[in-house]
């Protein structure tokens, strides 16, 4: 099957375009049948807005899972304060998919202030990025409170993790609930293929990070789709996988109105899913 990806990005690449894909990821009705991918959204794309805010707005765009930082659900609040918030989320018919990214220094009650608040919230996993000498105490957590963790990539910039594989080296060994989120422009930006990546990460990866780019050279982004990065093929891979995990947008333009963007972005992923999963 052939997918006309490539013309709908030159379409996207001019100004009237972008307008009418807004417009169209506004207006679509729902998917007709359930996507096996779990498209959904990393909440730090909506980081200038409350927890009551974002959930409407995701509500709004049809968002469906959720992966929440702690701008919405902070580490310091009450056990009745994060299940109050969770409590919304489920109201609202959004799934929780996990919490982070949560840094963590090998300091154990600091990793242990971590796992309780995951428990509390109920995150069937963790999106962390520990310090390399902390994996040992992060495994010795993860099978305590048996909450998988996924460590995230920051790309080039990142002295531990520039790429899903740098993370892979320290936990093949290890537990099969330590895992890894890609996130897929900072292992562009890290000289990775996402598509291969995906293959040579294996059951290890839980989580994907998704944003798109102009360069590989640089950090500037730009809605998925209309960027460097291969998603159909990427989308593909994962299908083929039958990967269950998380496929959450981390829109990082314009955060202050970020929700244009992530319509265009969401309508594209959905797209290509709904083309992959038919074929």
């Amino acid at each position: 099957m052939t997918f006309p990806f490539t013309s709908r990005r030159a379409f996207l690449g001019t100004a009237a375009g972008t307008a009418a894909a807004s417009l169209v990821a506004r207006e679509a009705p729902a998917s007709p049948r359930p996507r096996r991918l779990k498209v959904g959204l990393a909440s730090y794309s909506l980081r200038k807005f409350s927890l009551d805010q974002a959930i409407e707005m995701c509500r709004a765009m049809d968002v469906r899972y959720i992966t929440l930082k702690d701008v919405h659900l902070p580490m310091t609040a009450t056990s009745a304060e994060i299940k109050a918030a969770v409590a919304k989320l489920d109201a609202a018919g959004i799934t929780l998919m996990g919490g982070g990214v949560i840094y963590m220094k090998n300091d154990e009650a600091a990793v242990r202030k971590a796992f309780e608040y995951a428990k509390t919230a109920g995150f069937p996993l963790i999106v962390g990025a520990p310090d390399p000498d902390a994996v040992p105490l992060v495994e010795r957590m993860v099978r305590e409170y048996n909450i998988p963790l996924a460590i995230h990539n920051h790309g080039p910039e990142d002295k531990s993790y520039p790429a899903p594989q740098d993370a892979l080296k320290l936990i093949k060994d290890r537990d099969r609930r330590l895992g890894l989120c890609m996130d897929v422009g900072h292992t562009v930006r890290a000289g990775g293929d996402p598509v291969r990546t995906v293959a040579e990460l294996g059951d290890r990866l839980m989580d994907l990070h998704v944003k798109d780019l102009r360069s590989a050279d640089n950090d500037i982004q730009v809605e998925v789709g209309k960027g460097i990065v291969d998603y159909p093929g990427l989308i593909r891979a994962l299908h083929q996988r039958n990967f269950a995990g998380h496929v959450a947008l981390e829109y990082e333009i314009n955060e202050d109105h970020p929700e244009a963007g992530i319509r265009e972005s969401l309508a594209y992923l959905r797209g290509v899913v709904d083309a992959v999963e038919a074929a």
